[in-house]
């Protein structure tokens, strides 16, 4: 039996509730450890300013079934990546 690659799926932050939206939006800024420049910024502002890039299109939620995992990439990221 062959494997096939499986590929990730885009999910659009609106076929999200509210309360998984920011979960998600807040795990991934806690686990990227995003830098925000010489200013410590409250995490309230890093979810509403990574909320914002979601709902502009600049970046997208990315389910891997193959890793069972979800990430925020930006969204002309040329190819998804795996971790």
């Amino acid at each position: 039996m062959s494997e096939e690659a499986v590929e990730p799926v885009i999910i659009p932050p609106a076929e999200l509730n509210e309360e998984t939206l920011l979960r998600v939006i807040e795990s991934f800024i806690l686990r990227e450890g995003t830098d925000y420049g010489f200013h410590e910024m409250p995490l309230e502002n890093k979810v509403l300013q990574v909320k914002q890039q979601l709902e502009r299109g600049e970046a997208r939620i990315v389910f891997d079934p193959e890793t069972a995992t979800i990430d925020i990439q930006l969204a002309q990221a040329g190819s998804f990546r795996r971790r």
